[in-house]
């Protein structure tokens, strides 16, 4: 058992997640005119899918079964988008999409940064007696 349940962990992972979304989305609005340059993102379902399977463990009722555990490094992958070209030159990053995906981060980032200074706030408060 953890000492706050896992949510500052899980929070954590989500910021690492969506530093790396806002990285990459940043790589891709400072390549929209380099030639031949294909987007990239960060998928999202390798994240959940983690997530899902990671808190879930099996109970071995002998000691030589085998356990079920996560054992992956990173919970996403960052992807490159190859089956469109937008310009003439070959590059596919469409400036609008990359505009408002990097406002969507930024609000889901907040949100994280803000559910994180909550939990915080609430052990500070249990620490110092309620007060």
């Amino acid at each position: 058992m953890t000492m706050f349940g896992g949510t500052i962990h899980k929070l954590e992972n989500s910021l690492a997640f969506a530093s790396a979304k806002n990285q990459t989305i940043a790589n891709n609005i400072a390549n929209v005119d380099t030639p031949n340059y294909k987007a990239k993102n960060v998928v999202f379902k390798d994240v959940l899918h983690n997530e899902i399977t990671q808190d879930q463990e099996a109970k071995r009722t002998h000691e030589k079964h085998l356990p079920f555990s996560n054992t992956s490094g990173s919970s996403y992958n960052v992807v490159e988008q190859r089956n469109t070209s937008y310009n003439h030159n070959g590059n596919n990053v469409d400036i609008d999409k990359e505009m408002a995906e990097l406002a969507k981060n930024q609000i889901y980032y907040q949100a994280l940064v803000d559910r994180l200074n909550g939990k915080f706030g609430s052990i500070q408060t249990a620490v110092r007696g309620g007060n």
